[in-house]
């Protein structure tokens, strides 16, 4: 039997499989699991175990951006373009957001 704490965390947590490789997104937001006002703009941390990545990484997800701020900032997934597996998993849950990954390089 899984004991109440696991069942309903005290924090965000999301199991990722992408690509075949197991990882844990969080959030230290404890609102993103009961106020839909807070998936506004937020902060999750991504963390793979994957020899490649040296420490967590501190993504920005915004839901709510708007066309005319994408112009100014070329989309990385538009056509034509690669987009991050992990910003592809986020968008399932998050459809549209955008994925800042704050200056750490896309590894995943």
């Amino acid at each position: 039997q899984v004991s109440p704490g696991l069942r309903t965390p005290l924090r965000p947590v999301w199991l990722c499989s992408t690509l075949g490789r197991h990882s844990v997104l969080f959030s230290t937001d404890t609102q993103l699991l009961s106020h839909w006002k807070a998936e506004r703009v937020f902060h999750l941390y991504f963390y793979s175990g994957q020899q490649e990545q040296k420490q967590t990484a501190h993504l920005t997800i915004d839901t709510h951006s708007h066309h005319w701020e994408e112009a100014t900032s070329e989309d990385p997934c538009s056509p034509g373009k690669r987009c991050s597996a992990l910003e592809m998993t986020i968008r399932t849950k998050w459809e549209g957001a955008t994925v800042s990954w704050n200056g750490t390089d896309s590894f995943f």
